[in-house]
């Protein structure tokens, strides 16, 4: 029996424990929006220093200005392969609606449906308390039946991520030297079905503005100026026309600057996904996909970058009718960045041609509100390739590339903080109804994630 065969008994024989112990965790209501559960929060990470601490990877709570941070380091003697930094959270999202949840959220239940399979029910069970346990039971069971792990191991948790992270990047800043290291581990993601394991590879990155056009230097009555004055709502809404072609491709000069293709074989890997436009849709009243005309829908919301007006407004908008033409009309619009698309590029392009549309006797205010890159790993990549060789050992078939048409802020504030990448794998379902009531975790989930990171590992330590 190999090495690593050993290893995956270990975690089996371990489970009945394993999910004792996520129970624990689950128990503890460590909800990071409310102040009334402060002191849970530290009880949560208090729990999670000492149970990594006992297994073999000496850690500590340290304090922020907010929840504190679980931090922790093993090195070992005999690793190799890249010194890997594990991110999870240990905080959850309030349980509200509570009269909508079946059981108590902090009183984990497994229920087994009509088929034999069974589910993990509360709050945390999967986002994030029952994805870090994963990652926390496979080094447990390396270090029990092996005397170490075979890579160079550190662990980051936060308890904000569900309150918008706000000590996390200072605490970056402030400890960059200790948590730079070679490969960042993020758990917080989804397969692709109950069968399918997945990584995520492509992260798309936003481009937030805020328009206020103003003409006339007060609401006017479009009886006495109608025709005559012109009216700002029009003015925007030919803007906003104009920023998209009849195939949907978004006309900004310069915008696709950094746009990269993907690869055939990774298009053909999608298609082998069957993945449903029809049902994609059908579940938010659509039939036809917007869009590119020449992309498919999984293109789209993957790899390709996007114009969408998130906000429209202006002149009389309350009960009944007011026949007015408004001095000032409003708009949000934001941008999904992929590949090597620049920000700043982006906006500028935007601000451009918005100025270049601006009447002369009008005014234009900008409000920029934020942006990022998108954020992508090789498909050629080492790492990528022994995390798909590791899914596949373990799940019997080809994982899943896929993208997130969203971002993970984490990631982000790893590459550009700690110029470090990230392999994400999760094991999640999109069904899992994560921050809302009846939250659930499959406990095949639970089971395979455990033994998916051990080959994980395994893989990685090669070198």
């Amino acid at each position: 029996m190999s090495q690593v065969d050993k290893v995956l008994e270990r975690a089996d024989r371990n489970f009945e424990a394993s999910l004792k112990r996520l129970f624990e965790l689950i128990r503890i209501k460590s909800i990071s929006t409310d102040p009334d559960y402060k002191d849970d929060c530290r009880t949560a990470a208090n729990w999670m220093a000492k149970e990594l601490s006992e297994i073999g990877i000496p850690s500590e709570v340290r304090d922020t200005t907010g929840h504190p941070m679980v931090v922790g380091h093993r090195t070992g003697e005999n690793t190799s392969g890249p010194h890997v930094l594990f991110y999870g959270h240990y905080d959850v999202q309030p349980v509200d609606p509570i009269d909508l949840w079946h059981a108590d959220p902090f009183d984990p239940q497994i229920v087994e449906r009509e088929d034999g399979s069974k589910m993990i029910v509360a709050r945390g069970a999967n986002d994030d308390k029952g994805q870090l346990m994963t990652i926390v039971e496979a080094a447990r069971a390396w270090i029990e039946e092996t005397g170490d792990l075979p890579l160079p191991f550190s662990v980051m948790l936060e308890g904000e991520e569900e309150s918008g992270s706000p000590s996390l990047e200072p605490f970056l800043d402030e400890n960059k030297e200790e948590l730079s290291v070679d490969l960042a581990l993020v758990c917080d993601t989804s397969m692709w079905d109950k069968t399918t394991p997945a990584i995520s590879v492509m992260l798309r990155g936003l481009v937030g503005e805020e328009i206020t056009l103003r003409g006339p230097d007060k609401d006017l009555h479009s009886g006495m100026y109608g025709g005559a004055a012109r009216n700002p709502l029009h003015v925007l809404s030919d803007m906003i026309a104009g920023l998209r072609d009849e195939t949907g491709r978004v006309t900004l000069p310069g915008f696709y600057e950094g746009v990269v293709e993907t690869p055939d074989t990774v298009k053909k890997m999608w298609e082998n996904l069957k993945f449903s436009e029809e049902e994609f849709l059908g579940g938010i009243g659509l039939k036809t996909a917007g869009g590119e005309k020449d992309r498919t829908t999984l293109e789209q919301v993957w790899t390709r970058p996007t114009c969408d007006v998130n906000g429209l407004w202006g002149g009389y908008t309350g009960e009944g009718f007011k026949t007015v033409i408004p001095s000032e009309a409003h708009a949000k619009v934001s941008f999904r960045l992929v590949g090597d698309q620049d920000p700043e590029k982006v906006r500028q392009s935007f601000h451009d041609y918005l100025k270049s549309k601006t009447p002369e006797d009008f005014e234009l205010v900008l409000h920029p509100h934020g942006g990022d890159r998108a954020l992508r790993m090789d498909f050629d990549s080492p790492v990528l390739l022994k995390g798909q060789k590791a899914l596949q050992d373990e799940w019997g078939k080809e994982a899943a590339l896929v993208g997130c048409g969203g971002s993970i802020p984490i990631v982000g504030s790893f590459k550009r903080i700690l110029n470090m990448d990230s392999l994400l794998i999760g094991f999640g379902l999109d069904e899992d109804q994560i921050h809302s009531p009846n939250e659930k975790y499959e406990l095949n989930s639970y089971y395979r994630g455990i033994r998916s990171w051990i080959r994980v590992f395994h893989e990685l330590s090669k070198g």
